[in-house]
């Protein structure tokens, strides 16, 4: 029984762990508050889209036993557009880890909060906390170890902790399912909607996934006779990813009744759920809120590790201080901004453009590299999944226009 479980979880939860962050959680939440059931089909088009690239992705990893970065950075010959996919790529994802690093680590802060309160000090105006310290304790002796088994085993566990939570408040709320269904399967949107689509798409189908996936793959498989099993993982990890998301809206949407209560996260919920759940509803929404910040503050420094180790072409493993540096560095930058409650906008900014433009950049180069036989050999694309990832790199583009226009208000 045991070895049958380990088929359906692996590299591919990290995926999972990954995109399931305080941001993902807060974006549903809204999402539910102000649009009850209707958006749920954008996500169930994110799940199909993420499942599509990261299947690309994963397979890229597993037949060359490469990462994404090395793909990029030898396929790229002409100097200028070699150099230029180097910077765009540490842009977003080195640096824009970095600056996001520290919402990742105050969401696990809030969930921690509700359970154990704050541990804080104020010295004249600034207050500093002390509890982002003890969430990076926790990646840091993690991320440290260099245990790829460790660390994926950590996020396995905290992913079940998602679910079980998430189903378990979606399933008492009672909603009402044929509504439920609707928003599922009919594709529906107001005007005012349409930002709020890409950004539930956008919280799903994450550019630093692809150069996660690529790398983590290879220290689970090692044979093109093991696709199958790659594959089934890959679909298991990102339907139950696909399934938190929707079950974070349908509690907010029974919750709320879409009516466009005024909340700022999923913690505020608890004040709706407590006649379900009593006291408990705060500790039970806090626990998964703390697993959404936590994954996402591991998962986040060791894809950019992955990601520079790649792009810069170092023949390293997880042990190797140029491997560690990267992800030290924006663990603790991410550490600082958080005690400092400190929100570095201009750096989230920069992150967000560079995202815009490399989403669809490496989605479109991603389906080009998966097409080369030189490379995959029998392994590339299908007729069918060319289409599908024609079909994703379109939706690409309007995640990519959505960043750059929070940054620049094209619209």
């Amino acid at each position: 029984m045991n070895f049958q479980i380990k088929k359906y979880f692996g590299p591919s939860t990290l995926v999972t762990a990954a995109f399931i962050g305080p941001g993902t959680v807060t974006v549903c939440t809204l999402a539910g508050v102000n649009s009850g059931y209707m958006l749920l089909w954008a996500l169930l088009f994110s799940v199909i889209a993420t499942i599509i690239l990261q299947e690309m992705t994963a397979r890229l990893g597993l037949i060359t036993q490469k990462g994404f970065g090395e793909a990029i950075r030898n396929e790229l010959k002409q100097p200028v557009l070699r150099v230029a996919g180097i910077l765009l790529v540490l842009g977003a994802i080195v640096i824009g880890n970095a600056a996001y690093e520290g919402g990742n680590i105050s969401g696990a802060v809030l969930g921690w909060q509700a359970i154990v309160g704050e541990w804080s000090i104020n010295v004249g105006a600034t207050t500093i906390r002390f509890t982002p310290l003890l969430i990076g304790v926790i990646a840091f002796w993690l991320l440290f170890s260099g245990n790829f088994k460790r660390i994926q085993n950590f996020l396995i566990g905290l992913v079940i902790i998602m679910s079980v939570v998430f189903l378990t408040t979606a399933i008492i709320v009672a909603p009402n399912l044929m509504d439920v269904l609707k928003g599922l399967l009919v594709p529906t949107a107001d005007a005012d909607q349409l930002l709020t689509v890409v950004a539930l798409i956008g919280t799903t189908v994450v550019p630093y996934n692809l150069f996660l996936h690529a790398s983590s793959v290879q220290q689970k498989y090692h044979s093109p006779s093991q696709l199958s099993d790659l594959r089934k993982e890959n679909i298991t990890a990102i339907v139950l990813g696909g399934l938190i998301s929707m079950t974070i809206v349908i509690t907010s949407a029974a919750a709320f009744g879409g009516e466009g209560a005024t909340i700022s996260s999923a913690a505020d919920m608890a004040v709706q759920l407590e006649p379900l759940l009593g006291s408990w509803a705060k500790y039970f929404l806090a626990l998964g809120l703390f697993a959404a910040g936590i994954s996402s503050a591991i998962t986040a420094p060791l894809a950019a590790a992955y990601a520079a180790r790649g792009i810069l072409g170092w023949q390293v493993d997880m042990h190797h201080i140029k491997f560690k540096t990267v992800w030290m560095i924006i663990l603790v930058i991410g550490v600082l901004f958080s005690m400092l409650n400190f929100k570095p906008v201009q750096i989230i900014q920069f992150a967000q453009v560079a995202n815009g433009i490399l989403l669809p950049l490496i989605a479109i180069f991603l389906l080009y590299i998966v097409n080369k036989k030189s490379l995959l050999g029998d392994y590339v694309n299908t007729l069918t999944q060319n289409i599908l990832g024609v079909i994703v790199i379109t939706v690409a583009l309007l995640v990519g226009f959505r960043s750059l226009n929070s940054v620049f208000q094209f619209l």
